[in-house]
């Protein structure tokens, strides 16, 4: 093997590296968000400190992935579609870690409504929710290992549908508040839980556009499907 041979080789061993390890922490972002929502659907104490707990990992993947990124620029000075790789990584890292901050916030909420109970068609939307989130955060990190921007363009679509499920809890948890003052302490707690799932379904989307420039070297020229209308409605409602 010639030396620049062996330098090819080492070059895109490190990229298959970068890419092992993005799928690593999607992986635990993932078990996350479905760990969280677990401990809140089942008012779990324990495993909401272990969901708590287990953020620290994604945290020490970004920190080295970034690391290997800087490591990458400095030494090999990509051009093209290796500096689209390589930034294209480091940009999902931050949405990913984002998400794992995003899981973690789900399983405090579950804390502070360990002691409570309440009627369970209550946690009926945020399971869709999660559900939904999850499939949308398995499908873009397929869409990155495969280089499919199809895919990442139709998760990117998607993100209307984890909106409309959140309007839905939104307008849900209110009546009950507006019912029952007494709702006011657990409905907060879940309102909170499921902004929190709606905002990463806004980072899976961020992860979408990232992996349709990657692979196309172009934005999407559309404006982002949004459906979030609670603002108004907490405006129509005072």
């Amino acid at each position: 093997m010639t030396g620049h041979q062996h330098i090819v080789k080492s070059y895109e061993s490190e990229f298959v590296q970068l890419d092992r390890k993005i799928a690593h922490m999607g992986g635990l972002a993932e078990r996350l968000l479905g760990e969280a929502f677990e401990a809140l659907e089942k008012r779990d104490p324990r495993l909401a400190d272990q969901v708590i707990a287990s953020d620290k990992p994604i945290d020490a993947l970004q920190r080295e992935i970034e690391e290997q990124v800087i490591t990458m620029i400095a030494r090999r000075q990509p051009m093209a579609n290796d500096l689209r790789h390589v930034i294209g990584a480091l940009r999902i890292t931050s949405e990913l870690e984002r998400i794992g901050d995003l899981a973690k916030n789900i399983a405090k909420r579950s804390l502070a409504i360990a002691g409570e109970s309440y009627p369970k068609p209550l946690v009926s939307g945020l399971a869709s929710m999660t559900e939904r989130a999850l499939r949308q955060l398995k499908d873009v990190l397929d869409a990155y290992a495969e280089r499919n921007a199809d895919a990442a363009l139709a998760v990117w679509r998607s993100d209307e549908q984890i909106d409309a499920m959140y309007n839905s809890v939104f307008r849900e948890l209110l009546t009950y508040m507006m019912e029952d003052p007494r709702n006011i302490g657990f409905c907060t707690h879940l309102l909170f839980g499921a902004k929190n799932i709606e905002r990463i379904g806004d980072h899976t989307t961020n992860i979408a556009e990232t992996v349709h420039y990657l692979v196309r070297g172009v934005t999407i020229a559309d404006d982002r499907p949004k459906g979030d209308t609670t603002s108004s409605t907490l405006i129509s409602k005072s």
